[in-house]
């Protein structure tokens, strides 16, 4: 076979929607049909592009590049043909662009601010996602990179449009000298008797989603940190014994620090850019897109432990 745009269209629903069937009944096409249609696309393409989970669907760290590639393919595709006429003039000037506490802020913001010189970008820090939903439905900011949850998914209003730009493993961070610092993934059953730093519930189920996940593994955390702060402080406290943390897998450990994926993966998070249609035109969005979904990739490959984890993860499905 070779690749088409209607092919691109499927992976993108799939992605938009989580689930094979939601993506089957946006596109108008039986569920069979479409789970048939994405097995012939990962034969061709030699890899696993999702993965399965309790709650639906998550893209793998291939799935990323490829769904990347495919919407950057797929909004050249829509402007061909068009004439300059036909384009909107562009309106929006300033770009008021909220975001938590991600990585993937910094090379986002130089790639977008390349492509697109025209847009003056002020950025606010928003730790909770639901304050950024909030601001959103407000129209005091016109975009945001949020996080939510598989199975917890943001809620907002028509007023709101989301995408999910990437659904990651939870990891967590050990001091260099824990006597699981040499274990290829650690069982959250063995932080069982662990102090933890666990940051601010985030209004969009972080709480909930973590003490869910230790009750899975038949504990309850014993003594948990709260910690707002920085990366750094952090793995300061983690380095000197007082506790772990679920970190993200793009987490740079320090000397004195050691991160390890969580066997099984019991815990996912999902980075989203959420955008008022009304104030953000469909060609901004998609140089937001791009531009976060490279910033992502830029990460994961400074990352060798997540590489590490994606490549034993995955090997089982490559030719």
């Amino acid at each position: 076979m070779e690749l088409e745009l209607r092919h691109l269209r499927v992976l993108c629903a799939i992605a938009d929607t989580g689930s094979v069937g939601r993506a089957a009944a946006v596109l108008g096409a039986s569920q069979p049909a479409t789970s048939t249609q994405l097995r012939r696309i990962e034969r061709y393409l030699g890899a696993p592009l999702f993965e399965r989970t309790a709650s639906g669907v998550v893209a793998t760290c291939f799935g990323v590049e490829v769904l990347t590639a495919a919407r950057d393919l797929l909004a050249r595709a829509d402007r061909l043909g068009r004439r300059p006429a036909e384009e909107p003039a562009p309106v929006l000037r300033e770009l008021r662009l909220a975001a938590t506490l991600t990585p993937t802020l910094p090379g986002l913001l130089s790639r977008a601010r390349h492509q697109r010189p025209d847009l003056q970008f002020t950025v606010s820090s928003v730790y909770r996602s639901s304050d950024i939903v909030d601001l959103l439905e407000q129209d005091r900011v016109d975009a945001a990179i949020a996080v939510d949850y598989p199975g917890t998914e943001l809620a907002h209003s028509p007023a709101v449009a989301h995408r999910g730009i990437v659904t990651e493993p939870a990891f967590v961070a050990l001091p260099a000298s824990h006597p699981l610092r040499h274990h290829t993934e650690v069982a959250l059953a063995d932080l069982a008797g662990e102090a933890w730093f666990l940051t601010p519930d985030d209004g969009a189920g972080w709480h909930r989603v973590f003490h869910s996940a230790c009750a899975a593994a038949g504990f309850a955390p014993a003594t948990v940190h709260e910690f707002l702060g920085g990366r750094l402080e952090l793995q300061d406290l983690i380095a000197a014994g007082l506790g772990v943390s679920v970190v993200q897998p793009t987490t740079r450990p320090l000397g004195d620090v050691v991160v390890k994926p969580l066997a099984g993966t019991p815990i996912w998070v999902r980075h989203l850019l959420a955008w008022r249609p009304a104030a953000v035109g469909g060609e901004v969005v998609e140089t937001l897109f791009g531009a976060a979904g490279a910033a992502y990739r830029e990460l994961v490959n400074a990352s060798p432990h997540y590489r590490a984890w994606a490549s034993r993860t995955y090997r089982a499905a490559r030719p």
